[in-house]
């Protein structure tokens, strides 16, 4: 390796105790000119854990950032692969790590419908934190936000085949 080539990083994909207090929302977007898209936003809410601190938890989120391969949201939203899965009432996303999924809060009748019917869904990481509970507003404010200070990374994916 010499001067001039770029340095790889790695960043860990995080476990399912970090993955237990993300914040996580669903919803249907329908535009009356495109196909409608599901949404799942995924925040973390500021540090509360004893060892956690602002940059231990954006360390976590965007190490599923790069596990799931998911790109700034000014980019063109990458195709991730299929990372959600849907059984029953258990819905799930594969956040890259190795033996967990991350359980989904369960979405609504139409997200459902959508995703089971092989419709895309669009995946967004945020960085900053994002109190739990937040309504359609706050999560609207939140991500206008978000993108617009490239805290924000998202990727497409669809249902995950048995």
């Amino acid at each position: 390796m010499t001067t001039t080539d770029p340095v790889l990083s790695f960043r860990a994909v995080p476990g399912p105790g970090f993955a237990a207090g993300c914040t996580v929302s669903t919803w249907v977007h329908a535009g009356a000119l495109a196909a409608p898209v599901a949404y799942v936003l995924v925040g973390h809410a500021p540090p509360r854990r004893p060892g956690e601190t602002t940059e231990s938890v954006e360390a976590g989120l965007l190490g599923m950032v790069d596990a799931m391969r998911l790109r700034p949201a000014a980019e063109r939203v990458p195709i991730v692969g299929p990372r959600l899965l849907l059984r029953e009432r258990f819905v799930a996303l594969d956040y890259g790590h190795p033996n967990y999924v991350m359980r989904l809060p369960t979405p609504g009748t139409e997200w459902r419908r959508h995703v089971a019917a092989g419709g895309l869904a669009c995946v967004t990481i945020g960085l900053d934190p994002v109190p739990p509970g937040a309504g359609p507003d706050a999560v609207e404010a939140y991500l206008e936000r978000v993108v617009a200070t490239n805290r924000a990374y998202m990727g497409a994916t669809t249902l995950r085949a048995r």
